[in-house]
Parts: structure tokens; sequence; C-alpha cells
């Protein structure tokens, strides 16, 4: 999978949030998108997943050399991010089953196996809108990690995590993110240490 950024720019009425990047993103590596709160690191990744255009450039999606349309780019991509809601008025094994209507889990995950991840597994029949923060955000990272996607995206992936959290996000990391192109966006070390690339936001702020 490789998304290439050429002279990309968004801007909001006649303010630019960050212009003239160039960039390119490949399988198999890890990516930290860097910068404090209302940099612009939500902007950018909505930008790499097609769900925002650009104000300025051009974005391109290729996947075995084949170049992808960019209404087809879901197909591909795993994403959980603070701002994406789950179904509340289902239960978590409903939710379960209805993300995989969608997308093929992982090798060697099947349903049973993520509830066990997740650590819930006197949850299975909870509604969601039961489930503290922590709860949900633990949903939505387990459902992007198995997931069979080329591309992991994660959006300040351990808001609302306590220090057991966050171990267990970093143990998923180990197990689910190695192959693909995975995208972190977050100013928090202990979410991104583990990139090889850096890219900071407020290098490409006019």
């Amino acid at each position: 999978m490789t998304i290439t950024l050429n002279n990309i720019g968004r801007r909001f009425n006649r303010d630019w949030i960050f212009r003239g990047i160039h960039h390119t993103f490949t399988s198999g590596e890890s990516y930290a998108i860097l910068g404090p709160n209302g940099s612009g690191k939500s902007t950018l990744l909505q930008i790499l997943n097609g769900s925002l255009s650009p104000s300025i450039g051009t974005i391109d999606f290729a996947f075995q050399e084949k170049q992808i349309e960019i209404d087809q780019v879901f197909q591909y991509l795993s994403l959980a991010a603070p701002y994406l809601e789950v179904i509340e008025e289902f239960t978590l094994s409903e939710m379960v089953d209805f993300h995989f209507k969608f997308k093929a889990y992982k090798e060697g995950v099947d349903k049973k196996h993520l509830i066990n991840l997740l650590n819930l597994p006197k949850s299975e029949h909870k509604l969601i809108k039961y489930f503290s923060s922590g709860m949900k955000q633990r949903l939505k990272l387990i459902l992007a990690f198995c997931a069979d996607t080329p591309m992991l995206m994660l959006d300040e992936p351990t808001s609302n995590l306590d220090h057991q959290g966050v171990d267990w996000y970093l143990s998923l990391v180990e197990q689910f993110a190695t192959g693909r192109l995975t995208i972190i966006c977050s100013n928090q070390e202990h979410e991104y240490g583990f990139c090889k690339q850096r890219l900071s936001i407020s290098d490409y702020k006019s």
C-alpha cells in the first residue's frame, strides 16, 4: 500500500492549516503525525484516508502497484479515532458482528478471540451505551487492529485509557501492526514511540 502526497495543503476560509506537504507513505512502515492540539493532525489524517479533500495538491493511492480510486480507499483501511462513534444501541457482540460484515478478520482471529483480547469477557451481551469511555476506546481499537486491512490509522489511540490500557494498546501494536501501513496522530510519546518515521505539522505552517 502506498499513499503519495503532492504539494498537499488545506485551508479553512482564508487561513492555511498546512501546505506544501510532499510525502510518501508505504506498507510495512510506521509513521507518526506530530503536533500540538489543534495543529491539523486530524485534518491531515482525514485527507490520508480519503474522507476530506485537500484545498491544493493531489493525493494518490496504490495497492500492489494498482491505482485505487479515492472513493474505494475505505475498503483498504482500518481507522480508530475519538470522534468516531460506535452504535450504542448494539451489544458488544452485535457491534463486532456488524463491523465484520464489512471487513474480514485478520488471520487467526475470530469473534471469540477478539472478545478475549478485549479483556471484557462479561460484557459480550452488554449494551455499548453502558460502556465507560475507556471501554468504548478499547472497542474502537480492537475493531481496527483485528480487521484484515493493509492500512491502519489511529488518532490519539490511548485517549480515555489508563496505564493498563496503554500497555494493552502497545501489545496490540506488536501483534497486529506488522507489515501494515500504520499512521498514528499523536502528541503523546507513548502512543507513537515505535514509529520509525515522523512528520511534524509545524514544518508545513505558512
